[in-house]
């Protein structure tokens, strides 16, 4: 039974809702070995000039010390003064310098007083800033129910309905509830705009939503034969993934919308991602395969075939990303039987590295300000990891949630993610750092914000 299981039980029976861091270099001994000549810079003349005309007998120290204790008092501290640290009257080179501390070896000193080529570490929050509520979030790892658009908003699919999340203002709404007989909703996915949002249905169908009118614009149908658990826009192509194993991409300008057909994949297509330039495709599929799709290969109204073929993974692959500063960097994750974290060049098909992170991959983000790279996994920890590409040594392990984490969402400054698990919470961490010029923060709320929504049946 899975970890999440007995928390969703329990979490129910509450009727919650829904939607919170020098030595000089010693001189050869071989130097001047036929003769020493003495160094003038180097020798103290006041401190020669007193040992060589001090030099009384015992006597006539003890005789001095009769006549005139005071006179004694004064030569022992002359002596002491003038005698500190010399042995010798010739000096040959002048005394080593004294180490430089590069770093000042008080920690806690000001960083103003550190070089300024020493970065701070940056401080990385163990636990959620805020948690919401999300009941009846679907357990299935090859869906993708979260995503945050370029307008600041989060939409979360909750069983057949669709809820907004205002990140700048803590604000929610309901989208929509679809019927029973289409739902529950399988994927979710935001329009480059930040207005428009697609959703993919159970039934196989795809809806496409304005969300500043709460408005459907159009459904599109015919793409698959089942269910549609992928999404991904690339300007105004939205492609869709589908258990039927193909993937079409869907030009929603037209009313022949299918313009391309990939086929590749023998089971259920679980991620889609397009790279930053849009002309490459990741597609992960739960026959253990990646498929690297090339956009300029394709041609109006063709099956298009792939232009790599990934097969070193040995379980389903859902966790796709492109690397934001490294053209044709590929990351993937693979699930329960896999566990690993694979690094590929798209433009050879070369597996880079392979790390074995313990436990199932469900999702990855790249940070968009540092070279650094989050996953989520599902048993044991259910955790999120923070690794920094290129060694990979963990930074950071998030938990809190107590089922498997199955998608996480970017906030459009880069600096928050989001993510659901099967426990049927919402959680938002502070894991890539404080935007430069911060807004104002949203009201702090927990696990209250959707209590004046009214489901629409």
């Amino acid at each position: 039974m899975d970890a999440g299981m007995n928390t969703s039980t329990h979490l129910k029976a509450q009727a919650r809702c829904p939607l919170q861091e020098h030595f000089l270099p010693r001189k050869s001994s071989k130097e001047n070995l036929d003769r020493f000549i003495p160094n003038r810079s180097a020798m103290d003349f006041d401190y020669a000039h007193y040992a060589l005309t001090e030099g009384r007998n015992g006597k006539d120290q003890v005789a001095a010390a009769v006549s005139s204790p005071s006179r004694e008092a004064y030569r022992k501290q002359l002596a002491e003064t003038m005698n500190l640290n010399h042995t010798r009257i010739l000096a040959f080179r002048n005394k080593p310098q004294a180490p430089v501390e590069l770093l000042p070896t008080d920690h806690s000193a000001s960083l103003h007083h550190q070089p300024k080529s020493v970065k701070a570490r940056r401080y990385i929050p163990q636990t959620s800033e805020r948690t919401l509520d999300a009941p009846d979030i679907v357990d299935d790892f090859y869906l993708n129910l979260l995503d945050w658009g370029s307008a600041n908003v989060l939409a979360i699919a909750l069983g057949h309905t669709v809820y907004l999340w205002d990140a700048s203002s803590g604000s929610t709404s309901e989208l929509v509830t679809i019927d029973e007989e289409k739902g529950p909703v399988t994927s979710i996915n935001w329009a480059p705009d930040g207005r428009h949002v697609a959703l993919g249905l159970n039934n196989s169908e795809v809806q496409l939503w304005d969300s500043g009118s709460n408005r459907q614009l159009r459904t599109l149908k015919g793409c698959h034969q089942s269910r549609v658990g992928s999404l991904a826009w690339n300007n105004h192509i939205l492609t869709t993934g589908g258990m039927d194993g193909q993937i079409v991409n869907n030009d929603v300008r037209i009313r022949s919308h299918v313009v391309e057909t990939y086929r590749g994949h023998t089971q259920e297509v679980c991620g889609l991602k397009w790279s930053g330039s849009g002309q490459q495709l990741a597609s992960g599929g739960n026959d253990n395969v990646v498929h690297i799709w090339d956009r300029s290969a394709a041609s109006s109204n063709s099956t298009t075939q792939y232009l790599h073929r990934l097969e070193e993974h040995t379980s389903a692959v859902k966790a796709l990303a492109w690397c934001p500063f490294q053209a044709n960097l590929l990351a993937t994750g693979g699930g329960g039987g896999d566990r690993t974290i694979k690094f590929w060049n798209t433009h050879t098909g070369a597996c880079l590295n392979s790390v074995d992170t313990g436990s199932q991959v469900c999702s990855l983000l790249w940070s968009k300000n540092e070279r650094e790279l989050l996953s989520s996994h599902g048993f044991t920890q259910n955790q999120l990891t923070l690794w920094k590409y290129p060694s990979m040594v963990k930074m950071a392990e998030l938990t809190g949630h107590t089922s498997r984490v199955l998608y996480m969402a970017q906030s459009p400054d880069g600096c928050t993610v989001a993510s659901a698990a099967g426990d049927e919470t919402l959680r938002f961490w502070n894991v890539f750092g404080v935007p430069e010029t911060a807004k104002k923060a949203a009201p702090k709320a927990t696990h209250e914000p959707f209590s004046h929504v009214n489901r629409i049946r």
